[in-house]
């Protein structure tokens, strides 16, 4: 099982010298990758309406403040050698289809061939009135067609594209990805739409396990939508082993309230050993890969933070 962290590029820690000091810390304790999350703009957020918190409130303490999430990926590379970057995740349709791919395509070369792209459709429609040409509600068919776009413009000598939002006839991109034939592709997202896209045409499946409107915080709920994938996945003509499971873990530990909805206890909630045997359980059930939130108040707390996990998590 591959572990990683995110690396936060919001609220406290985004000093360059601090981001820099944490990614190559993560890298030197042997973690696998680490991740960046995106917004370009934000609203007012006293108006709650994060989905991936039980208030609805950002984790990160400031959240306004926040660097570009591709820019932030070339810097970070160029701050580290080995550690893998991935996008966690990517909104397809904040950046048009053949700039983003060109970017990508970019920080893959740069990097020497280390970076996944999480993708997903959004969900922030004040930030899509602000940044984003193409209507909110047809974001999920935004997402499909970008996604497709990328990889004719990643794979064909003369890309030749012809879709509803997305026009390309006869266009060299180069140079290509490094990795071949393009950068790994982690759909993120845990309502239908999303595990529909994974199973269609994803590298992997990379939910966080406490959507409010589609939890997967459980062993049982987490176990049904990994056969929901492999079922969606083999109805899309796909081996149904073809797609695999990254998890993202926003908070652990004895902080979180032991018990889910569902009346099953919480997965990550608890001691060490139960976070431990969590862990073995999601191996068991196929997921391949897991990173965590090591953002603490400061940074001095956040490296310590990195430290304990990366203990921990090396008794697997």
């Amino acid at each position: 099982m591959q572990i990683g962290f995110n690396l936060p590029n919001s609220g406290k820690l985004t000093a360059p010298e601090t981001m820099a000091r944490i990614a190559r810390e993560g890298e030197a304790l042997g973690y696998d990758y680490l991740t960046l999350t995106d917004h370009v703009i934000l609203p007012d957020l006293r108006a709650p309406g994060y989905p991936y918190s039980e208030s609805g409130e950002f984790l990160s303490g400031d959240p306004v403040v926040r660097h570009e999430l591709l820019t932030g990926m070339a810097w970070v590379a160029a701050k580290t050698e080995r550690i893998r970057l991935v996008a966690a995740v990517l909104v397809v349709p904040h950046r048009p289809a053949v700039l983003a791919a060109k970017m990508l395509a970019t920080i893959d070369v740069l990097s020497g061939g280390r970076l996944t792209v999480g993708v997903g459709a959004g969900w922030l429609k004040a930030e899509f009135d602000a940044v984003v040409t193409t209507p909110f509600a047809e974001r999920g068919a935004v997402t499909d067609e970008y996604l497709a776009a990328f990889r004719a413009l990643w794979t064909e000598d003369l890309a030749q594209f012809e879709g509803r939002y997305v026009h390309v006839s006869g266009m060299i991109l180069a140079p290509k990805p490094v990795q071949r034939p393009h950068p790994p592709i982690w759909v993120g997202g845990e309502g239908p739409p999303s595990l529909r896209r994974a199973a269609k045409s994803g590298d992997a499946w990379y939910p966080i396990g406490t959507n409010r409107n589609h939890l997967f915080d459980t062993l049982p709920r987490l176990a049904a939508g990994i056969e929901r994938l492999r079922r969606l996945t083999a109805e899309a003509g796909r081996d149904p082993a073809a797609v695999g499971v990254a998890y993202r873990v926003k908070r652990l530990g004895e902080s979180l309230p032991a018990i889910a909805s569902d009346g099953e206890r919480r997965l990550f909630s608890g001691s060490e050993a139960e976070i431990l045997g969590d862990l073995r359980a999601l191996a068991q059930l196929g997921v391949g890969a897991i990173d965590v939130d090591v953002e603490r108040d400061d940074a001095e707390a956040s490296l310590a933070e990195l430290r304990r996990l990366r203990e921990l998590l090396a008794r697997i």
